[in-house]
């Protein structure tokens, strides 16, 4: 007999019954959390020194996976801000193929984890380290951030916290001041959205940040600002399904991946543990640590095979499903958000 028993949360809610009313909820919370993921994916890939489209696909098949596989109700999957420095410091060392070798592994790491039994010493952290994990995270977001909100004109940023720091303060004079003008403003929108959110209960449905996406967005369009876009960035997206295949191995440098697999494994379980624990306090719900751990695993084996990077469970998504909607039913909504990205 197996130590183990596969039992996604989906197919546990789905043999209790799915409505005509769970299917609308779950299809407004997984529209709103799809649009959200999108910018942020992006937003993230960027930051890690890859492309925003290994953003996007890591948020919707790594999300998608997550969702259909793991051990909580509501949990939303992708690239986060905790992995920011990990991968980047990947990227600058070993190159962005090596990247998904590196993820690759710990994507079977983290399965042989869940396998293991080894998501229900999660209880055993202590609530400090959970804070301090989470504001950790906080800066690091922070941090990341900085360069583009100045549209600061650096090519190389360092990983490190103090060489990153450095950098930053001496490139603050070379500020391109459209760019800081843009930030500004979506900043005092989204601060202003939330006041008025806490009016207007219809309004509170849709995320600040969505809220500010839409308007600039619009309002760049209209008036075409003298500032960077993905399109300006990057060319644009692709709007075809990237070709599956493995990504390019380096025998030399297997050893080398080994350790920073290991990182990604233990903070992507971490992570994605404590978003599934806060989500569970949002929904009165109990999630399945090693059932996470095991859909964990096949996001991060599976999501490089189309270009995708490190993915773990989003705590800030995973709580914008939960209000989007009555996100307590199934976690459904969290795949109809993966569907919603990809179209």
């Amino acid at each position: 007999m197996l130590p183990f028993q596969f039992r996604p949360k989906l197919r546990e809610v789905l043999s209790a019954g799915y409505s005509r009313a769970n299917f609308a909820h779950d299809a407004a919370a997984g529209l709103t959390v799809g649009v959200l993921a999108l910018p942020l994916a992006m937003a993230f890939a960027i930051a890690s020194g890859m492309s925003p489209t290994a953003g996007i696909w890591t948020s919707i098949i790594a999300g998608f996976l997550v969702a259909a596989l793991g051990g909580s109700r509501v949990q939303i999957g992708g690239p986060t801000g905790a992995f920011i420095p990990i991968v980047y410091g990947i990227v600058a060392a070993h190159g962005a193929s090596n990247l998904l070798v590196a993820t690759m592994i710990a994507g079977a790491i983290l399965l042989a984890m869940g396998l293991a039994r080894l998501g229900s010493l999660i209880r055993f952290i202590p609530r400090t380290v959970v804070i301090g994990f989470t504001n950790g995270i906080a800066v690091v977001i922070f941090l990341s951030q900085i360069k583009d909100f100045f549209g600061l004109p650096i090519t190389d940023l360092p990983a490190e916290f103090f060489a990153k720091t450095r950098t930053l303060w001496h490139a603050l004079p070379q500020t391109d001041i459209p760019t800081l003008a843009i930030s500004l403003v979506s900043l005092a929108i989204l601060l202003a959205w939330n006041r008025i959110a806490a009016r207007y209960s219809w309004l509170a449905r849709v995320p600040g940040p969505l809220g500010v996406l839409v308007v600039v967005t619009v309002a760049n369009a209209l008036f075409s600002f003298p500032v960077q876009t993905i399109g300006t960035r990057f060319g644009g997206i692709p709007q075809s399904i990237p070709p599956l295949g493995l990504p390019d191995l380096e025998l030399s440098k297997l050893g080398k991946l080994i350790p920073p697999a290991i990182t990604i494994a233990l903070l992507g379980a971490i992570e994605s543990l404590l978003s599934a624990r806060v989500a569970d306090g949002l929904i009165d719900d109990r999630h399945d640590p090693n059932q996470e751990l095991l859909a964990q695993g096949a996001a991060n084996l599976i999501a490089p095979l189309f270009g995708g990077f490190a993915a773990t469970g989003a705590i800030a998504r995973t709580a914008t499903n939960v209000k989007s909607a009555d996100a307590r039913r199934s976690p459904a909504s969290s795949i109809r958000s993966r569907c919603c990205s990809s179209c």
